[in-house]
């Protein structure tokens, strides 16, 4: 850790600090208002839509009516996406994994 580091967290230290004793002192109402607010504030954070990459699969588990993929994002971080089974046995038919197989053969000739 370097100097500017710990610096940076002493600041943050006192910052929370500082709004804990702002929060502290505030009426029932106004901490809901900022809690709206805050709230808010992370809907417009959010992604519409979140795009990501899995690479390495290494998982496949059903449990419970859910069917889970697990691999590794772009970043070599896990990543895991949960499907409600039926829904999915709904949408990929025969159809679909022909599809998907029909592109990859295109996908592997072209390299």
């Amino acid at each position: 850790m370097t100097p500017i580091d710990i610096e940076n967290d002493i600041l943050k230290i006192e910052q929370e600090q500082e709004l804990k004793e702002e929060y502290r002192n505030m009426s029932k109402k106004e901490l809901l208002d900022v809690i709206d607010d805050l709230n808010l504030q992370i809907e417009h954070e959010l992604p519409e839509l979140i795009s990501k990459a899995m690479n390495n699969l290494n998982t496949f588990q059903c449990c419970e009516g859910e069917l889970y993929l697990r691999g590794t994002d772009e970043y070599g971080r896990d990543f895991q996406v949960c499907f409600d089974a039926y829904d999915f046995l709904n949408w990929i038919d025969t159809e679909q994994i022909e599809y998907i197989k029909e592109q990859l053969i295109k996908h592997i000739k072209t390299k």
